[in-house]
C-alpha cells in the first residue's frame, strides 16, 4: 500500500512538471484528437479488400514481420493478398499477407480451427476443411480480427505482436476439436517439415517459391492445452506435402489458444522471438498492447472532421502506410540477408517489401515526416542489401530480388531523405551505392548511357524507363550538388535530361524510338510495351524534375495547361493490350496506377492552381471511399494512401529531393501532424465544406502566402498553415513567380535528332527526313561512315546503308545514333490474311520479310504478335522461282502467354490460286515452363518453281488449365518473325 502511494505521488509530481515545461514550450505539446473514441475505431481494414485493392484484414503491428490474416482465395490477382470480400469461404489463417501488390505471394503457414480431420482443403468443390463464413459475422480492427465459422460454429481470433502472433478459437459445447496444419497451402513448397516437440509444441520451416523464388520461414506453435491425438497426411512430416490435424479434448474446455513465432533465420529464432514478445502474456494482453501500439502510430497525424466517411478514408489510409516494409529481423538481431546467410545487427532494424517503384513517390516522402527514425533504418537496409546482394533494392521479398517494376527508386529514397536532414547512415557509402545502381549495364542501361535514351529494339518499356532513369538521376545530381561533388553533379543533371530524347515534338507526347524513328503507327491511347504499366498519355507527364523544360518542348505554360485539360477530358478507354493496373481513370489520368499521381498538381506549375483543387477534390471525395472497393486500384504498400494523406492535408510531394510540397486543397477542417521531434504542424482549413473547395488566401505561421508551396522545413520547424476556402475560383497563386518550379538551368544538354521519315526496310528507295526536339539544334549526318555532312534538306537511300546522325548546338554535340537501313527484294510482296496486334506490330506490313531477326524478348518490338487467331502469311516472289527451303521463326514466352504454334503448315503454287503442300511441322507436348526459347521451322524443297509461298501457323488457342491466364479465359499469342525463302 505504501509502495503504491509513493509511486501515485511520483507520477503526480511527474505530471505536474510535464504541464509546467507543456505551458513553457507550447510548440511541443501533443495534439490528441478530440472526443472519446480511440482512432483506431475510424481505420475499417476492410477498406481495399474488395475491388482491386488487394489488402487483407487481419491482424498486424506497424511495419511488423507478421500479417495474422484469413485466406479466403488460393490464387487470381485479385487474391494476391489472399484476401477477397467477394469470397464467402475461409481456408484458413496464415502468418504471413502481402499488402496491395499487384504480384501474389505469402501465406504461409496455414493453421484451421475444425471439427473433422480433413486434410483436403476443399477449393476442388469436394469436402474439405474450409468453411463458409458472413461479412456480418466479422470484426477487423488495427492489431485484431474475429470471425465466426459458419460451417463448423467455431469462433475465431487473432491478434499478434511483430514477429508473433496468437490464435483463439472457442469450440460449440461436445464438439470435436482439430486444428489444421497446412504447410502446402499457398505458393508452391520447395521443402517443409512439422516437428512434434511434445503434446503442447510443434515447429519447422517452410521453404517456397513464388513471386520470391527462394523463400525460408521457420515457425515454432505453442498450444495452451496438449493435444490427445494427431496425424500427418500420409504419415509425412517433411516434403512439399505436409499437413498434420491435431485433436484436443473437448472436455479440457472450449477455448484454445495457439501462440506462433516466425523467423526467417531459424527455429531458435522463432521460438526466441514467440517468447521474448508472447511469453506468458494472454490473448487480450497482447491485443491490448497491439492497440496500444496502433494508436500511438494513428496519432502521428490528428484530423478532426465531422463526416466520419472522410476520417475514416483518412486514418485506414494512414495505417495502409504503416503495414509494409515489414520487419524481417529476429529480437537478437539477425536476418537473413539477400544472400541468403545469415547477419546481424542491433544498430537498426531491417526490413523486407520495399514496393519502391510506388512508394518513392508519396509513401517514403510521407515517412521523412512522420517517420524520420525508421527512415534511416530503411536506408541502412538498403545499404546491408547493397552489400548482400551487390545492388540496392527495387522490389525486394523475403532476401530475393524480384526483378519486379523499373527504376532505381532506392536511390530518389535516400537523396529525398538526405536533403531533408536524416542522415544517420553511412552517407558516403549511400552515395557510392547510389551511382552503383546508376551504372550498371542491365535493364537498358548501357543504351541509356550511350544513346541518353534506351531504344525500343533494346529494352522493354523503353520510355518509362527513359522518364524514370532521368528523374532517378536527378535525385543523384541534387545529393552530388550538396556533398560537393561537382564532376557527379554535373553528369547526372546532364542525364536528367535526357527526357528530352523522347519527346517527339509533333504529336507532343513521349514515345518510343524505333531504329531512331518513332514507334508507329502511334496511338496515344494504346497499352503497349513502351510503357510500364500506361500507355503515352499517362507517362507523357513525368517530368518531375525539370517542369519548366518540359513546359519548354511543349512551347510554354499555356500549352501545358492546355495538356492537362486534354488528359482530364480525354476518353476513358485504352486499346492495345489489356492492364487491369489502369483504374480510377478521369479522361486518361490515371488514379489507380502511380505514374498519374503527381498530374493534378502540375496546374500550379502553370498558375492555375485552382484547377489543381477542382481535380484533387474529385479524386479525394470520388476515388477513395468507405467501402471493400474503396481504393480505386492496388493498394500498392501504402503509395495509395499516401496519396490520400498528403492531398486530404492540402498539399503532395510533386518532386521528391526539392523539399516542396505543392498546395492542392485541404479537405478537412483541422489536421495536426505530430513529429518526432515532440513539435507539431497544424493545417486549419476555415470555412470549408463539400463546396468550398477553392483556395482564397492562405496564411504559414500568420503571414501571408502567395505562393502554391511550402517547404519541408516548414512542416519541420512546427507552425500553423491557415487556409482560407471559398466557392469559387480565386486570384491567389495566378501572378507570375508564385508557381512552384522545377527547372534545370546548367549542363545543358543537346537531344539527339531522329529519322521522322523514312522506311528504314525500303523498297527501291526511301526518302529520309531528319528532325530534332530542339528546332534550333543543328543536325549532321554521316553515310556508311562517310564524312559528316549539316543536314539541310532531305536525301534519299536507294540501296542498305548505315546512317549516322548527331546534333550541335552551342558548342554542345548530342550523342551519335546509327541506323542500319536494309532493302527489300523489290519484286517480293507479302500478304498478310491475319491482322497482328499493332502493339507487336514488328516494324509493319513488311516485318515478316525485311531482313530483321528478333530477339528473344518479345517487347523489344521485332517480332509480329497475334493473338487467339492462326497466322496466315502468303510471300509473292514476283515470278516462278526454283525453290529450295522455306524458313519461319516463333518464339516461346509461356509466362506471357506467347506459346508456339500448334502446327505450321507450308504451301507452294504457281498461281496464287491452286496450291500444294510443302510440308508440315507439328510442335511437341506443351508443359509449363518458364524458359524463353525461339524456333526456326524448315521446310526443305527440291527447288521447284513456286510464285506463292504459304505459311499458316495454327493457334494454341485457350491457354492449358495449369496456365495461371486459365482462370481469366486467357487465350494464347503466336509471335512469328522473318520468313526466308531459298
Amino acid at each position: 500500500m505504501k509502495h503504491f502511494q509513493l509511486t501515485r505521488n511520483f507520477f503526480s509530481v511527474f505530471l505536474l512538471i510535464l504541464l509546467v515545461t507543456s505551458c513553457k514550450n507550447e510548440e511541443k505539446k501533443l495534439i490528441s484528437p478530440k472526443g472519446n473514441k480511440p482512432l483506431t475505431s475510424f481505420v475499417n481494414p476492410f477498406i481495399g479488400t474488395g475491388g482491386h485493392g488487394h489488402t487483407y484484414p487481419g491482424a498486424t503491428m506497424p511495419f511488423g514481420m507478421m500479417q495474422l490474416s484469413p485466406d479466403t482465395r488460393l490464387d487470381g490477382w485479385d487474391g494476391c493478398s489472399g484476401y477477397h470480400y467477394s469470397d464467402e469461404y475461409i481456408y484458413g489463417f496464415s502468418h504471413t499477407h502481402l499488402s496491395g501488390t499487384g504480384v501474389s505471394d505469402y501465406g504461409d503457414i496455414l493453421l484451421m480451427p475444425t471439427n473433422k480431420v480433413e486434410f483436403n482443403n476443399g477449393a476442388d468443390g469436394k469436402k474439405g476443411y474450409r468453411a463458409h463464413f458472413s461479412h456480418d459475422n466479422e470484426i477487423a480492427e488495427p492489431g485484431f480480427y474475429k470471425v465466426h465459422l459458419d460451417s463448423t460454429n467455431i469462433d475465431v481470433e487473432l491478434t499478434v505482436s511483430k514477429r508473433s502472433g496468437i490464435h483463439k478459437y472457442t469450440f460449440p459445447k461436445n464438439s470435436k476439436q482439430i486444428v489444421i496444419l497446412d504447410l502446402e497451402h499457398r505458393d508452391e513448397v520447395l521443402n517443409s517439415n512439422a516437428t512434434v516437440y511434445s503434446n503442447t509444441e510443434v515447429g519447422g520451416i517452410r521453404h517456397s517459391k513464388a513471386w520470391a523464388t527462394n523463400q525460408m520461414l521457420f515457425y515454432n506453435v505453442q498450444f495452451s492445452r496438449p493435444f490427445k491425438n494427431m496425424v500427418f497426411l500420409n504419415d509425412t512430416a517433411e516434403g512439399k506435402h505436409v499437413k498434420a490435424a491435431f485433436e484436443f479434448d473437448p472436455n479440457d474446455g472450449q477455448v484454445l489458444e495457439v501462440k506462433i513465432g516466425i523467423s526467417a533465420v531459424d527455429e531458435v529464432g522463432a521460438k526466441q522471438n514467440l517468447q521474448e514478445e508472447i511469453g506468458t502474456k494472454t490473448f487480450n494482453q497482447v491485443k491490448t498492447e497491439a492497440q496500444k501500439t496502433w494508436e500511438a502510430q494513428l496519432n502521428k497525424i490528428v484530423i478532426e472532421s465531422e463526416n466520419v466517411d472522410y476520417k475514416t478514408n483518412f486514418y485506414t489510409a494512414l495505417y495502409h502506410t504503416m503495414i509494409a516494409p515489414n520487419l524481417y529481423q529476429d529480437v537478437d538481431g539477425r536476418y537473413r540477408g539477400m544472400d541468403l546467410k545469415i547477419h546481424q545487427t542491433t544498430d537498426f532494424d531491417y526490413y523486407t517489401v520495399f514496393s519502391l517503384w510506388d512508394t518513392y513517390r508519396a509513401t517514403h516522402p510521407l515517412y521523412t515526416i512522420i517517420e524520420q527514425d525508421r527512415t534511416n533504418d530503411f536506408i541502412n537496409t538498403f545499404l546491408a542489401k547493397y552489400d548482400e546482394g551487390g545492388i540496392m533494392p527495387i522490389w525486394d521479398l523475403s532476401g530475393n530480388y524480384t526483378g519486379c517494376m523499373i527504376g532505381y527508386h532506392a536511390v530518389p529514397v535516400i537523396a529525398d531523405a538526405y536533403l531533408k536532414g536524416i542522415k544517420n547512415y553511412d552517407i558516403e557509402k549511400a552515395f557510392t551505392a547510389m551511382k552503383h545502381s546508376a551504372t550498371r549495364d542491365k535493364l537498358g542501361l548501357k543504351s541509356y548511357k550511350e544513346f541518353g535514351f534506351i531504344p525500343v529494339e533494346e529494352e522493354s518499356e523503353s520510355v518509362s524507363k527513359t522518364l524514370e532513369y532521368a528523374y532517378d538521376d536527378w535525385t543523384i545530381a541534387q545529393m552530388a550538388k550538396s556533398l560537393g561533388k561537382d564532376d557527379d553533379y554535373k553528369t547526372y543533371l546532364k542525364r536528367a535530361q535526357y527526357y528530352k530524347n523522347v519527346f517527339d515534338p509533333e504529336s507532343q507526347f513521349m514515345r518510343g524510338r524505333f531504329r531512331n524513328t518513332w514507334f508507329a503507327p502511334f496511338d496515344p491511347y494504346e497499352v503497349n510495351f513502351n510503357y510500364t504499366e500506361a500507355n503515352s498519355w499517362q507517362y507523357s507527364f513525368y517530368v518531375p524534375q525539370d517542369v519548366s523544360g518540359f513546359m519548354k518542348l511543349l512551347g510554354g505554360k499555356d500549352q501545358l495547361e492546355a495538356r492537362l485539360d486534354e488528359l482530364f477530358v480525354a476518353e476513358s478507354e485504352t486499346s492495345g493490350r489489356h492492364q487491369v493496373d489502369i483504374t480510377g481513370l478521369i479522361g486518361q489520368y490515371a488514379h489507380g496506377n502511380e505514374p498519374s499521381h503527381h498530374m493534378a498538381y502540375l496546374y500550379n506549375f502553370v498558375n492555375k492552381p485552382h484547377k489543381t483543387q477542382e481535380k484533387i477534390h474529385q479524386i479525394l471525395t470520388e476515388l477513395y471511399t468507405n467501402t471493400p472497393d474503396g481504393i480505386s486500384g492496388n493498394e500498392d504498400c501504402g503509395q495509395m494512401s499516401a496519396w490520400y494523406i498528403f492531398s486530404s492535408m492540402g498539399f503532395y510531394p510533386v518532386t521528391p529531393g526539392s523539399n516542396n510540397y505543392i498546395i492542392g486543397t485541404p479537405l478537412f477542417e483541422r489536421a495536426t501532424i505530430n513529429l518526432e521531434s515532440g513539435k507539431n504542424f497544424t493545417i486549419l482549413a476555415e470555412n470549408l465544406s463539400d463546396t468550398n473547395m477553392y483556395i482564397e488566401s492562405v496564411t504559414l505561421n500568420d503571414v501571408a502566402l502567395n505562393q502554391t508551396f511550402i517547404s519541408h522545413e516548414d512542416i519541420i520547424k512546427g507552425g500553423t498553415l491557415v487556409f482560407n476556402m471559398t466557392s469559387k475560383p480565386t486570384s491567389w497563386g495566378t501572378e507570375e513567380g508564385q508557381e512552384p518550379k522545377t527547372s534545370i538551368d546548367e549542363h545543358l544538354i543537346v537531344a539527339s535528332p531522329f529519322i521522322a521519315k523514312g522506311d528504314v526496310a525500303f523498297k527501291k528507295q526511301t526518302e529520309v527526313v531528319l528532325e530534332n526536339a530542339d528546332s534550333e539544334a543543328a543536325i549532321f549526318y554521316q553515310l556508311n561512315g562517310g564524312k559528316f555532312k549539316t543536314y539541310e534538306t532531305p536525301f534519299t537511300i536507294s540501296e542498305p546503308a548505315v546512317l549516322t546522325v548527331y546534333s550541335e548546338k552551342n558548342k554542345l554535340k548530342s550523342a551519335e545514333i546509327t541506323t542500319q537501313f536494309y532493302e527489300i527484294d523489290p519484286n517480293i510482296s507479302l500478304t498478310l490474311e491475319s491482322e497482328y496486334a499493332n502493339q507487336y506490330n514488328g516494324g509493319g506490313p513488311n516485318a515478316l520479310i525485311d531482313g530483321i531477326v528478333g530477339a528473344r524478348d518479345f517487347r523489344t518490338g521485332t517480332w509480329q504478335g497475334y493473338q487467339d487467331k492462326d497466322v496466315i502469311a502468303i510471300v509473292d516472289l514476283g515470278r516462278e522461282k526454283p525453290v529450295n527451303s522455306v524458313t519461319t521463326n516463333f518464339l516461346k514466352d509461356q509466362r506471357s502467354w506467347i506459346f508456339y504454334p500448334t502446327e505450321v503448315i507450308c504451301l507452294a503454287s504457281k498461281d496464287g490460286q491452286n496450291y500444294e503442300e510443302i510440308g508440315t511441322y507439328t510442335f511437341g507436348e506443351i508443359t509449363p515452363t518458364d524458359e524463353v526459347d525461339m524456333q526456326s521451322v524448315t521446310f526443305k524443297q527440291s527447288g521447284k518453281n513456286y510464285r506463292f509461298i504459304k505459311i499458316i501457323a495454327k493457334k494454341l488457342g485457350e491457354l492449358p488449365k495449369w496456365h495461371l491466364g486459365y482462370a481469366d479465359d486467357g487465350r494464347s499469342w503466336l509471335f512469328v518473325d522473318e520468313i526466308r525463302i531459298k
